[in-house]
Parts: C-alpha cells; sequence; structure tokens
C-alpha cells in the first residue's frame, strides 16, 4: 500500500506563487488613451468628477482657478457649449450624465446654499430641483435614460440617499 506524501513546495515556489495568481486574475492592465487624455489635459488644469455616458464625458474642469462644469464629445475630443449651465456665482460639487448626454444633473454652491439641478441640454435650460422634504445635497447619480435621479441628502446630521423621478 502507499502512502500519500504531500508534496514540498520550495521557497522560491512559495514567493512566486502570490505574484502569479495575481496576474491570473488580473488580467491586461489599464493604459489610457493618449489622445483623448492629451485634448482633455490641454484645455484645462485639473479636473475632477468624471460621468462617463455614451459618447459623452461630463467633468468639473478647473481654468485659472475657476471651475465650471464641462461636456466633452468623446467622438472627437472637443468640448460642446452649453449655454445657461456655468454660472459666474456658482461653484459645482457634484455632476452626473444621462446615458445619451441630454440630462445632466449637477450639485453646485452658490450663495452660501447647496443647490440641486438638472440641465436639459435640448433647450439649454439649467432648473433647480426642490428637496422635500428639506436637507442639503452633496452627490448626484443619474440614471441612464435619465429620468431617475439618486442624491445623497444630508437631513439633521444624518446622511440620507433619496430616489427622484423627474418630468
Amino acid at each position: 500500500m502507499k502512502r500519500f506524501r504531500p508534496r514540498r513546495f520550495t521557497l522560491k515556489a512559495l514567493l512566486l506563487l502570490p505574484g502569479l495568481l495575481a496576474s491570473g486574475c488580473s488580467g491586461d492592465s489599464i493604459r489610457p488613451l493618449p489622445s483623448l487624455n492629451g485634448s482633455l489635459e490641454r484645455s484645462s488644469d485639473a479636473r475632477r468628477e468624471p460621468s462617463l455616458a455614451q459618447g459623452w464625458l461630463a467633468t468639473v474642469a478647473s481654468r485659472n482657478g475657476r471651475e465650471r462644469v464641462e461636456l466633452v464629445d468623446l467622438r472627437n475630443g472637443t468640448p460642446v457649449p452649453t449655454p445657461g449651465l456655468n454660472r459666474a456665482d456658482a461653484q459645482p460639487v457634484s455632476i452626473s450624465l444621462s446615458g445619451d448626454g441630454e440630462r445632466l444633473a449637477l450639485v453646485q454652491q452658490r450663495e452660501g446654499r447647496t443647490e440641486l439641478m438638472l440641465y436639459r441640454r435640448n433647450a439649454d435650460v439649467l432648473q433647480r430641483l426642490a428637496i422635500d422634504p428639506p436637507g442639503v445635497p452633496r452627490q448626484v447619480s443619474l440614471s441612464g435614460d435619465g429620468r431617475v435621479l439618486a442624491v445623497q441628502i444630508s437631513r439633521g446630521g444624518r446622511w440620507d440617499v433619496d430616489i427622484v423621478r423627474l418630468p
């Protein structure tokens, strides 16, 4: 009768095993798209709050110390005009873009208030959305079809998330 004998791993094999397991699971490393990223870098000093949709990218772009929401057409890497979206007296906090790039939800600070806003590109209209019960919005996430909004809100020292159906 043969006895079972466990195989002995060498120290070298044990040291290589985590690396092999990690590389097998991770797949290819991600790489930036040089032409598009170069275009984005040239058009602003810094960017934050990316929201990606089919063929569109919305970010909060900073240039010369002023932040503004910028919409970029990813097919050609150029900014798209958004009349009425960026107010000189408002500071964007959080943004989210619908899948078709037609609606953009944002939280902005203006005149000491934090406001929840909805921008519709087809009408070039920025509309303030009332929060009921009242609270302070912090972050937004718009559904792909642009009809449902999730918003993080502070009420009485507690964070909540409201789901809102948009008109």
